[in-house]
């Protein structure tokens, strides 16, 4: 019998038993389920690295790197040699070797890679964190171990690639696959996911603002696009179920030098593999 593969175009649920000590949590209080709706939305989930990455695993040079604004440290991985650098960001609960199969693509095309393990993913340290962390850590990585000629982020991690442009990370190019876009359409999609009301939404949002001292929509993608000036390459499935296709053609329509590229039949992480999508991604790096 052939094996069964996930249909990519399905959503990723939310197990039965959070929904229901969620729902528990709301019949106590509103601040305990907002509290406790902040701990699920702050913790990754650390997957087993599968046999695919094994191979930008076992050959790539490993280390520990601090980052001082956040006072927490990643883990570092330098796939080849070249002088000519690109960066890799993955995605919520990824890991540095993720985008494995677009890494080996740019090393045939006569680039190293730097990609990292944000904070309390992969082999990092840490049980918490959110976008503000990919950031620095993008920021102080290209301190480290740049200058890089290109900047590749997926989902969480395309986001926090066009915030760190905004920021002054300085690339000639940069992609962003299935990136997210407004941080508030990103907060009421995961409150809906654990089935509480929206006004859960709205005091998630001012939970967080309170706590990091930050306006939360600042984040968002469409925001930091208007900002940048470097060449960015949108990827985005039309069926993405995790992250809705419209976010990707919102954060083009404010690039000031964007290109739009959509799939279909994708969906959210098989993209990442996907023949067409790397050809796509070359093309746009070298011409």
């Amino acid at each position: 019998m052939p094996k069964k593969t996930p249909n990519p175009t399905k959503s990723l649920k939310i197990p039965f038993f959070i929904i229901v000590s969620v729902k528990l949590c709301a019949l106590i209080s509103r601040k305990l389920v907002t509290a406790y709706a902040a701990k699920l939305f702050t913790t990754p989930i650390k997957h087993k690295i599968p046999k695919r990455e094994l191979k930008m695993d076992s050959e790539s040079l490993q280390n520990t790197l601090h980052i001082p604004a956040i006072d927490k440290s990643i883990t570092i991985y330098e796939y080849g040699k070249s002088e000519k650098k690109a960066l890799l960001v993955h995605g919520w609960s990824g890991r540095g070797t993720q985008l494995f199969k677009i890494a080996d693509s740019l090393l045939e095309d006569g680039y190293s890679v730097v990609s990292f393990d944000a904070p309390a993913h992969g082999k990092s340290a840490g049980k918490s964190s959110i976008m503000s962390e990919f950031i620095e850590s993008i920021l102080e990585i290209e301190k480290q171990y740049g200058p890089f000629e290109i900047a590749i982020g997926h989902s969480l991690g395309g986001m926090s690639v066009l915030n760190a442009l905004k920021n002054g990370l300085q690339v000639k190019r940069a992609v962003v696959i299935g990136s997210g876009d407004v941080v508030q359409d990103i907060l009421d999609d995961f409150i809906s996911k654990l089935r509480l009301k929206p006004e859960i939404s709205v005091r998630l949002r001012d939970y967080f603002e309170k706590k990091y001292q930050v306006k939360m929509d600042d984040f968002s993608a469409y925001k930091a696009a208007k900002k940048i000036e470097t060449p960015v390459l949108v990827i985005h499935d039309k069926n993405d179920p995790e992250v809705p296709a419209k976010a990707g053609i919102h954060i083009h329509d404010n690039l000031q030098k964007g290109s739009l590229f959509l799939t279909e039949g994708l969906g959210h992480r098989k993209i990442l593999g996907n023949h067409d999508v790397i050809n796509k991604i070359i093309e746009f790096i070298l011409n």
